[in-house]
């Protein structure tokens, strides 16, 4: 059983990366229901919620279905982060993430994110205050380090763990990398084998298939499996994988009927958490993710788009029901 202090995760959890953009309620809610064993809020800047910015503010909702769920920090500022750490405790999440391995360059040329790899020592000073600041768990995720040349993920883990956080997520690349080429675990492992290290490893970058996550699991060794940009339009992932794990069989591919049904769950989550306007506005991106691969879909993912009332919506996805249907049929 692998636990982050008091919270059961199960043999080999399967964790919701923390997307922006993406990671919001409506979306954690359709991945909960499809297997996700742990989630993650978007990243919130720790600098917005000191200034109390609605977006900022608003991306520590969270919802008692979606637990364990924890709520992700960024910031370049060590007291400023000790700040947010109270103000995201306030919120009521199970646990409290660190996040320096964004790489994108708004966040990493601020000094936050990714950037901390460059400066190990305030790493380890900011994480210590947000763990002083919180009576929950707190975990990071990081990655192999800033380019080729400095890798220094091993010591890192070391010293984030000495100080006391309770799980370390890597993903497989350095900064400089980005999202290109192929997320390398080797080190993951190494991180993993380490006869010091006793908090869950948990790997990330590259999973897009069962096959590859029982692989990875076997290979690398790690705890459990983070998954970001193969659950975008794909909740299933989840649970394919544990099929496949259990079973090395694979479940049935998502029909028509559950595109349907996840869109629906999605676009009534959202208009519940954000209201109606805003709720189909948000939804309209998602679209083109959920019936990916879909024969001659445009059109109707055109007027999906378009429409601006909720009723349109569904008789829209009514009429993709009855295209498909007989088109199977036909």
């Amino acid at each position: 059983m692998v636990k982050i202090r008091n919270i059961e995760l199960g043999e080999f959890p399967l964790l919701l990366a923390p997307m922006e953009d993406v990671s919001d309620p409506p979306f954690r809610a359709v991945c909960k229901t499809h297997g996700a064993d742990l989630m993650y809020t978007e990243f919130i800047s720790s600098e917005g919620l000191i200034r109390d910015a609605a977006k900022s503010v608003q991306k520590l909702d969270i919802f008692e279905y979606e637990r364990p769920v924890g709520i992700q920090l960024f910031g370049s500022d060590i007291e400023t982060m000790r700040a947010c750490g109270e103000i995201a405790t306030n919120a009521g999440p199970d646990l409290i993430d660190i996040n320096y391995g964004c790489p994108v360059k708004q966040v990493a040329c601020r000094g936050a994110g990714a950037a901390l790899l460059q400066d190990i020592p305030k790493m380890v000073l900011m994480t210590k205050a947000v763990i002083e600041s919180t009576h929950l768990p707190v975990t990071v995720k990081t990655r192999l380090g800033w380019d080729d040349s400095t890798k220094n993920i091993e010591d890192v883990a070391e010293r984030l763990q000495d100080i006391g956080i309770e799980a370390l997520t890597v993903h497989g690349r350095t900064r400089v990398q980005m999202y290109k080429g192929d997320a390398d675990w080797r080190l993951i492992a190494k991180v993993r084998e380490n006869p010091r290290i006793r908090i869950p490893i948990f790997g990330n970058g590259d999973i897009d298939s069962p096959e590859k996550a029982l692989e990875y699991r076997n290979r690398y060794g790690v705890d459990g499996i983070m998954i970001g940009r193969a659950s975008i339009g794909n909740p299933w992932v989840f649970n394919e994988i544990k099929h496949f794990l259990k079973t090395g069989e694979h479940l049935a591919p998502p029909t028509i009927e559950d595109r349907i049904a996840v869109c629906r769950q999605h676009l009534d989550f959202g208009i519940r958490w954000k209201g109606t306007h805003c709720g189909i506005v948000e939804m309209r991106r998602h679209y083109a993710n959920y019936f990916k691969g879909i024969e001659n879909f445009k059109p109707f993912r055109m007027k999906l788009v378009t429409v601006p009332t909720h009723e349109e919506i569904i008789e829209i996805l009514e009429e993709v029901r009855e295209h498909y249907a007989q088109e199977e049929f036909a």
